[in-house]
Formats: C-alpha cells, structure tokens, sequence
C-alpha cells in the first residue's frame, strides 16, 4: 500500500462518524489534496467549543463563514460577532467562480451555492435589532466582577441593589445606577447609614468613576429597555434552517470595555436561561467571538475566572463557544484546554518572538507521523488549515492539513441597499426597536429628592412666616404699651383744671393756707 493511501484510510479512519456531522474540506498530504479523505466534524461534539486561528489574511473569517452556513443547513441557530463588518454576505449566495469549483473537484463534492437567513443585530448605533440589557440584570455580583471593584466596592453595590430592591426603584440604564450612586453618597447618605450601615464616598466614587468609563464606551445605549430575549437568537425558519444572527460590532473594536460587559452579560444570561441538555445529539446554539483577543485584553483576573467558569458550564446547556484570533496564545491557557475544534490557518514567522509564538501554538494540536507541524504552520495556502476535532467518543481525530471548502454564500459584504432590506424586513424589530424609557431609580429618586427638598423649603418658609408673625405681635404689644402712656400724658396736657391743681404754685398757696388755719 502506497504511503497516499495509507493516508487515506488513516484519514477516513481518524474521521469516521455514526451520527451527522459537518464537511469542512479534505485532507491534504504535502501540498497535494488527497480527493474523498474528507474532514468532518460530528454535531454530537460542537458543544465542545472551538478556536479558530491564524495570521491576517490567511482565511479565518471565510472559516467561521462555512461554519455558519453548514450549521444553518443543520437546523442550528448561529450567533456571529462580525467586528470587521465582512459577514453579511450569508444573506446572498455566492456568485461562483472557477477556482471555487477547481477547489471542490479535488475536495471531492461539487459546489452548491446558496443564501441564507440572517438577523442583523447591534449594541450600538449602527442599524439592526437593537440588543439591550438593564443593569438589574448584571446583578451585583456580575457588575462588580465588570467593573473589576475591590471587596469593599463590591460589598456597597450589593448594599446599593439592595437598596433598590427593597424600595423598588428599578435599575434599568446607566442614568438609574448614577442616580443611586449620588443619593447614596449625598441626599440619602443618613437613611442608607441607619438601615444598611455607613457608605464610604470615596467608594462610591470610584464606582462612578468606572460606570462613566463604560458610559463613553456606548454603555449608554447597552444599558437599558426592552432587554433582548436570548431565546430569539435559536429561531428555526420556515424552511428549518438556523437563523443565522449577525452581531454588527464593526464600531466596537476601541471599546473593549464594553465589548467585555456585553459578552459576559449574554454568556451569563444564556447559562441562566437555557435547559440543561447533556449529551443531545446536537448543540441548540453555536457562539462565534471574532477578534477574541477583545474579550480578553483588558479583563481582570476576576473576569478571567468568571468567563473560564462559564466556558465550562455552558456547554451542558448545548451551547457552543468558538473564539476567532490570530494566535491561540491570546486566549488564556485555562480556556483554551476546554476547546474540542482547532482550526489553525497560517502563522507568519518575521521575527523572533513570531517563531517562538508558532512553536507554541504546534504544541496544541496531536503529534503527527505525517507533518513537522512547526514547519508547516508557515506554509498553509489561503484558505488551508491545521484541523483536529473531538470524535464522538471525544477523543481528538488525527491532525489532518485541510483544503478547506467554500462558502456558499457572497464573501463580500451586502451593499447599503440590500442591508437596509435585510433590517426592515426584520421580525425582531418591531419588539426590540421601541425607545422605553419608563419610571424607574432616576426618576423616582428625582421626584424623592424633589419632595424632600419642598419639604425644606415649606418648613424652612414656615419658620420664617412664625418668625414674623412673632415679630409683629411683639411689635404690636410694644405699640399698645406706648400708645397708652402716649395718650394718659395727651390728656394730663389738655385738662386746664389738672394743670392747676398739679401746679406748684397752686400748691404752695394750698400748704400757706392749710398753716394759718391750724394756728
């Protein structure tokens, strides 16, 4: 037997497969593509997680596309975050080409082109279904975990959801959490002490001070109503392919810190929301992170932890997580050992930190009779990779250079045109689209501070009105007093009669008299 079809059947062997499964491509031996030794991926093993990988330019992104497109084919809903803005094509089918249909020849099954149904979704101004959630839904332990806070911040936003909860002012948008952190720290600082014990400000400060930064970042208009059901991203359409959900993140790249608060958030509320499901047969819902490294830059060890924990929980609720970066080493080691698929393109070895990052990312797939992995890491073509996966047994398959199929969508983006038709005849619109702004902390506590501040001024009015009612009666008691001594010395002046008699003349005559009568 030829050392090709030995490899044939070490591939078919490697990558057979009782359930369904998906075809990314046929194996390759050197450079030359051996025909049927095809590479699958079972569905069984896609809650496994994944990492797609590899250099600028190298084929990543038509990757996770096929991936999307064999998944929606498979009756699989599919999240994508599309931050280079290049993944709307899934809407159009491919327009064809003859290297397309050269490359299926020696893959080994022809070219189908086709569309697929999409949902275009944003957390930012740009056009979609609008993805929100409210601030009480992070929850205190989340938030903090966000905001990367000390043990002491962390215990006064507990103090301060608590607060809220107890009081029922509910906290939707940042406005309602600044509010509160205000109250807190001025108008309601002695009620807060007497019911939950001291708030220290310079906390309460710094909580403010990091809630503004994500603010800036867009938080904004995150942050707030109506919160976005996760269970629409599993929608099945009429004809039961997997809708496809398009996250629009193109303006997000220089906002890693709220890109951080949403993935979290959504990851927790997808571990909250879904059943347990164990070993289905099938994942419910596939999640692929581009710029992965996004996620991870600037989040705390705290974080770290958090999102490793969910990693490994989540998949129990068959959902699927695959990271999209350029080298594996930009997700941490810990979450990368949880990832059954790798598909690593082409790494670019230009200095000497670059050959050092490729012997590394070598040490992650299955030792291979066949290839100097380290080697031909430097050598993959476009649209070539390094593909091991987890078998239905979950043990991972042998490593197997792939000439990879093409999309069969458009790999190009969809013009304005054809994107606005795509929005407007959105299902989800209509639900998600609505500005809602109801009665919630802000406004209460407004209304509060405004109440008590009436209060003040009408006690302090009062006050003022006793002062001078006060004055006046002494006024008018000082008035009286005077005006009777006033008019007694009027009328001791106008009687003639009383003059005389008071006068001293009048009684010195009175006392010569009264002497010569007594003699």
């Amino acid at each position: 037997m030829s050392q090709k079809e030995e490899f044939f059947e070490y591939i078919n062997d490697g990558y057979k497969t009782k359930g369904d499964f998906i075809e990314l491509g046929a194996a390759m031996l050197g450079e030359e593509t051996i025909t049927n030794a095809i590479v699958k991926v079972p569905l069984k093993t896609l809650n496994r997680h994944g990492l797609i990988a590899g250099a600028t330019g190298t084929g990543k992104t038509k990757t996770l596309q096929v991936l999307a497109e064999n998944l929606s084919e498979k009756g699989i809903p599919v999240l994508l975050m599309d931050i280079k803005g290049d993944l709307s094509g899934l809407a159009k089918a491919s327009p064809g080409h003859a290297k397309i249909d050269e490359r299926h020849e020696k893959i080994g099954f022809p070219f189908e082109a086709k569309s697929f149904p999409i949902e275009v979704l944003s957390i930012s101004e740009q056009k979609g279904v609008k993805m929100r959630a409210t601030v009480s839904e992070f929850g205190p332990v989340l938030l903090s975990r966000i905001l990367d806070l000390t043990e002491t911040q962390s215990g006064i936003l507990a103090i301060i959801f608590k607060y809220c909860d107890d009081n029922q002012y509910p906290l939707l948008d940042i406005k309602d959490f600044k509010k509160v952190l205000q109250f807190v720290t001025n108008e309601g600082k002695e009620e807060i002490q007497a019911e939950y014990g001291r708030i220290s400000s310079s906390s309460t400060g710094a909580i403010l001070r990091k809630i503004v930064e994500i603010e800036q970042q867009g938080g904004d208009l995150f942050f707030g109503e109506k919160s976005f059901e996760v269970e629409d991203l599993t929608r099945i359409d009429e004809n039961g392919r997997g809708i496809i959900s398009v996250l629009r993140l193109t303006d997000i790249q220089d906002k890693p810190k709220l890109f951080s608060t949403f993935m979290l958030q959504l990851l927790a509320e997808v571990y909250e929301t879904f059943p347990e499901q164990g070993d289905s047969g099938r994942p419910e819902l596939i999640i692929f992170i581009d710029e992965a490294h996004l996620v991870f830059e600037e989040a705390s060890k705290a974080l770290l932890n958090q999102i490793e924990s969910i990693v490994k929980l989540i998949r129990s609720k068959g959902i699927g997580l695959y990271f999209v970066t350029q080298n594996p080493k930009d997700v941490p080691e810990d979450i990368l050992a949880q990832l059954g698929l790798k598909v690593q393109h082409a790494l670019r070895a230009f200095t000497a930190k670059d050959r050092k990052a490729i012997k590394l990312a070598a040490e992650n797939y299955p030792d291979s009779e066949y290839y100097d992995t380290k080697e031909v890491l430097t050598q993959l073509g476009i649209g070539e990779a390094f593909v091991s996966v987890l078998n239905e047994k979950g043990i991972p398959t042998p490593l197997a250079r792939t000439m990879l199929r093409a999309p069969m969508s458009r790999m190009d983006i969809l013009s304005e045109q054809e994107l606005n038709a795509v929005v407007n005849n959105s299902k989800l619109a209509s639900k998600y689209n609505k500005n809602i702004d109801r009665e919630s902390a802000y406004e209460m506590l407004n209304s509060k501070i405004e109440k008590v501040n009436l209060a003040e001024q009408k006690a302090i009015k009062d006050a003022e009105e006793e002062k001078e009612r006060e004055k006046l009666a002494k006024e008018r008691v000082k008035e009286r007093r005077t005006s009777s001594r006033s008019s007694r010395r009027t009328s001791t002046r106008m009687n003639p009669i009383v003059k005389v008699l008071t006068s001293a003349t009048f009684i010195r005559a009175a006392f010569g008299i009264l002497k010569k009568v007594l003699k």
